[in-house]
């Protein structure tokens, strides 16, 4: 049985388990305030709010959401029907906000059941439907922002910070967006 020693060391969480560290820390208030103003306003973005209102137009269940999860989760590499999330208008307009900044790891979108509908880079899973990154930004339609706590993301391989936003159509909730911030390159 492998002992796990947990330490707190200046509002920093260290886990210690068979010689690997894992930390997760508060987000800054840097990142905070970036997310109450420019990261809000990105999911009222034209091409993103169009591409959240298709995908909900489709009607998909949460059956099907949940059997293509499990399919994307047992699948190495990015194939066919991944590759089509980064490569539509709204997977293309992530890739471009990404670039406006050097501090954007990762950006994806998810409907209003949490179901990926374009994406940056590939996610480690399909359906965020279960996961504080929805359910604390989409809110049941509510909407709100969400920051999670600094942690290593294997995706990115960088020490990330990912702050959730509501897609909004107007006034009303039709999905939620993450934005993976790298730490190492906010300043």
């Amino acid at each position: 049985m492998k002992k796990i020693i947990v330490a707190s060391v200046f509002g920093i969480a260290v886990m210690l388990t068979a010689g690997s560290v894992f930390a997760a820390e508060k987000a800054p208030q840097k990142v905070i305030d970036l997310a109450n103003t420019e990261l809000v306003k990105l999911g009222s973005d034209p091409a993103i709010v169009q591409a959240v209102k298709a995908e909900n137009a489709k009607g998909k269940t949460l059956a099907q959401i949940k059997e293509k999860d499990v399919k994307w989760m047992a699948t190495p590499g990015v194939v066919d029907y991944m590759k089509a999330l980064m490569d539509n208008p709204c997977g293309k307009r992530l890739k471009e906000i990404r670039k406006s900044a050097p501090y954007y790891a990762e950006l994806f979108v998810m409907d209003n059941l949490g179901a990926n509908v374009c994406m940056s880079d590939k996610t480690s899973d399909y359906w965020q439907g279960d996961e504080p990154k929805f359910t604390e930004s989409y809110k049941g339609g509510k909407g709100a922002v969400h920051v999670g706590d600094v942690k290593f993301d294997d995706s990115t391989q960088a020490y990330t910070v990912q702050v959730s936003v509501p897609v909004k159509d107007g006034a009303a909730v039709i999905g939620a967006m993450t934005i993976g911030i790298d730490m190492d390159k906010l300043k």
